[in-house]
């Protein structure tokens, strides 16, 4: 590892002072270049604000973020740009959705088996199974993103229940100019990796349209690890008059998979069959003094397991909420949500029973800001779940803007997560679980520089965690158990470096301090990478380290398996031609490190793929 961390020291010396020296000459040149923005969210507050607003930490990754890092499939592209995250893989494509399958999503060292405490949410609505739990992570394709926002830390406060570590909103695209755009692409790669795409965008006057068809397949990295994806996602816009806008949406993913089982154990071959669709119908209205929305949405998927499994779930719900723009420099949110999710499933203590749970809350939420420079956030939310009965969630956060550069922020929230389906009924099941509950304190410092192309986020955070639910005791005896505690403390900090036109570079590093061993959070992690462009030819370099990272965790008995550290460096090279078809070749694990992020499932060596992108 020695060897591998000077080569990458060096490599990246280099590519830095070629880069800057670049970057110098250029910058001279195009000073006029850099604008001044204010980066403006929605995830937080519900309503489009500043991100300096926002006593919550929140990250945002663009659509050209994403593209310049070629990922098929959004989730990994989240370790490269937001601090604090890890997202687990176990193959060149395909996630999983078993204990043993990948997908999952910590926060600052909160995840659950399966992933329950990050809430995934599309354009606001949440995303995950009603069976199993959490989401479909291969449903979620670059393809159809606008932008990604993440909540880093509990939101409960906003979205209940499963957004206890924290939330991931992709924002689609919707068609925003008049007349008619379409992309369409394909590669080709290492182990007959194949992915092929379309989108079709279209507005005339107050209608827009949106439509996308997605395909991935490989043959995995191992025998009988093959995947295959179909991705089919539609959504229509209509602006009925001035602020007042209607959006309607419907999305279907069918995949196939087959899973050869840890390598250290005897090959059981495992496939699963998924499918899954996602409704919704939002009436959106934004005035001079207020703003808000009415939101419907129904998910479903049937599941069939190689092993016998069966089952079919619903997520069904309606989210109301309004804020309110004051004379007296009060914003003031209110809000009702109302969700019910189960299934039926064949197996566990309530099989081929429909089971249904309800969940139903209120929550009011309010910043004032004095002297434009000191804002103030409280809320409180009240919740009531069918099972397990009443909680209270409260934020309270203040911002203060030093001057138009410098922003302080500090904020005290709590996060909770009711018990999932399986966990109360299915799987190692307890009827009698409790809510998992933490407390997050964090304090935050943004900073501007070199009239804003130079941003910087540095953030301290603890958290503190009760009742988290563990499996006790194995086969038919395996129950769970609210066990679990834990004390979490930690560093993140980000920054992006926009040298000038041509030229930029991002980077973010992590710290997680934990009393208890972790899976799948790595105490350090570091992430650096740079994009440039000369001429038609552009250049995107990325690199990941990871330090002190479990992969397994068993108790009883207590073992644990820790990982060597690993270091991976991606590079992706494109070439334009022409104005509309941009053709790329991309190279993976370029110093071949052999590691593993989920026990058992070695991850490719040197791969690469190569393929074009046509836009008119």
């Amino acid at each position: 590892m020695t060897k591998y961390n000077c080569t990458f020291q060096k490599f990246l010396s280099l590519l830095f002072f070629a880069f800057l020296s670049i970057g110098m000459i250029q910058g001279q040149t195009n000073a006029k270049d850099s604008i001044k923005l204010d980066e403006i969210v929605v995830t937080g507050s519900k309503i489009e604000i500043s991100r300096k607003l926002v006593p919550l930490s929140v990250s945002q990754i663009s659509k050209q973020d994403i593209e310049n890092t070629g990922q098929m499939n959004i989730l990994p592209a989240l370790n490269s740009f937001v601090p604090g995250i890890f997202v687990t893989e176990r193959n060149i494509l395909g996630f999983g959705v078993s204990n043993t399958g990948a997908g999952s999503i910590t926060m600052r060292g909160v995840s659950s088996s399966p992933n329950t405490d990050v809430l995934v949410l599309i354009d606001g609505h949440p995303q995950y199974q009603g069976i199993f739990g959490h989401p479909l992570a291969d449903a979620y394709v670059a393809s159809d993103v606008e932008k990604v926002e993440i909540i880093r830390g509990p939101a409960s406060i906003l979205y209940g229940s499963n957004a206890m570590a924290g939330v991931i909103n992709i924002i689609t695209k919707q068609q925003h100019e008049d007349g008619l755009k379409v992309n369409v692409g394909a590669s080709y790669g290492s182990y007959n990796t194949q992915k092929y795409f379309g989108t079709i965008g279209y507005k005339y006057d107050k209608l827009s349209l949106f439509g996308s068809f997605n395909h991935d397949q490989s043959d995995g990295i191992r025998k009988n690890t093959d995947f295959n994806i179909n991705n089919a996602y539609f959504k229509l816009g209509y602006e009925i008059y001035k602020g007042l806008n209607l959006t309607a949406d419907y999305s279907l993913a069918k995949y196939v998979a087959n899973d050869n089982g840890p390598v250290n154990r005897t090959p059981v071959p495992f496939n699963i069959d998924i499918t899954r669709g996602k409704a919704s119908l939002s009436l959106a209205n934004k005035f001079e003094n207020s703003e808000g929305g009415l939101n419907f949405y129904h998910n479903y998927g049937t599941h069939i397991l190689s092993d016998g499994f069966k089952s079919t779930d619903r997520n069904d719900g309606a989210m109301l909420f309004q804020t309110f723009k004051l004379s007296c420099g009060t914003n003031l949110t209110v809000g009702a949500d109302f969700k019910q999710f189960g299934g039926v499933a064949n197996q566990g203590y309530k099989h081929d029973s429909l089971i249904l749970v309800n969940e139903l809350a209120g929550y009011a939420y309010a910043q004032h800001t004095f002297f434009n420079k000191l804002t103030v956030s409280a809320g409180l939310r009240l919740e009531n779940n069918s099972v397990y009965g009443t909680e209270l969630i409260p934020l309270a956060g203040l911002n203060y803007s030093l001057t138009d550069n410098t922003t302080f922020k500090g904020s005290v929230s709590k996060g909770f997560r009711s018990p999932t389906v399986m966990e109360l009924y299915l799987y190692a099941p307890n009827p009698s679980l409790q809510p998992e509950r933490l407390v997050n304190y964090e304090l935050s410092w943004l900073q501007s520089l070199l009239d804003s192309r130079l941003n910087l986020e540095l953030t301290a955070y603890k958290v503190i965690g009760s009742n988290m639910m563990q499996v006790v005791g194995q086969g038919f005896a395996a129950h769970r158990a609210n066990l679990g505690s834990f004390n979490n403390q930690g560093i993140e900090f980000s920054a992006r470096y926009r040298i000038c036109r041509n030229l930029m570079f991002h980077a973010n590093y992590s710290y997680l301090n934990s009393d208890k061993v972790i899976m799948a959070a790595p105490r350090q992690q570091v992430n650096l990478g740079g994009n440039y462009t000369y001429k038609i030819f552009g250049l995107n370099v990325s690199a990941q380290y990871i330090d002190k990272f479990y992969s397994a965790l068993t108790t009883p008995p207590f073992t644990t398996t820790q990982e060597p550290n690993y270091l991976l460096l991606n590079a992706r090279v494109t070439a334009k031609p022409m104005k509309y078809l941009e053709l790329f070749v991309a190279a993976n694990n370029l110093l071949n490190q052999q590691y593993e992020i989920n026990y058992g499932y070695p991850m490719p060596g040197i791969n690469f793929n190569a393929g074009f992108n046509l836009k008119f």
